[in-house]
């Protein structure tokens, strides 16, 4: 059985976990090298970690500076998005108003949730991803196995 790749090796051990910015914002972080963060169910429904999640949002605010930064909202809540430049494919999606999917690590959870950019798509032309999004993240957590 082969180890686990190392923190910041770019390899990930579990796919990423579809979330609404309000759910990570719940997330309580553990210490640790590097911090997991984890996401309760109700009182004994167990824990998910999220070390890398997928989330979907609409482009309120980009700030070029320190590598690019992004400001997205899922109606839910506002999440930040830290290395957008140095993803491919992202930088045409890098505009206020697209709505894009954005794949990541998680570096905090609270106040605001605050991914590292693995991947951005821009899902702009087809409405339908837009108004599904919740619907499918709802579908998943009501399915998926908490430990």
């Amino acid at each position: 059985m082969a180890a686990p790749p190392p923190p910041g090796s770019g390899h990930f051990s579990s796919p990423p976990v579809k979330v609404l910015a309000a759910q990570l914002k719940q997330c309580k972080k553990r210490p640790g090298a590097p911090p997991s963060f984890w996401l309760e169910r109700s009182p004994g429904g167990g824990e998910l970690e999220l070390s890398v999640v997928w989330m979907q949002g609409r482009v309120t605010q980009v700030r070029p500076e320190r590598g690019t930064t992004l400001r997205l909202t899922d109606d839910s809540h506002t999440f930040t998005v830290c290395g957008a430049d140095r993803v491919p494919k992202g930088r045409p999606c890098l505009e206020p108003g697209k709505y894009v999917m954005v794949m990541g690590s998680v570096l905090s959870c609270s106040p605001e949730p605050i991914l590292r950019a693995v991947k951005i798509s821009d899902l702009s032309d087809n409405p339908v991803h837009c108004t599904m999004w919740k619907y499918e993240v709802e579908d998943l957590h009501a399915n998926i196995k908490y430990s």
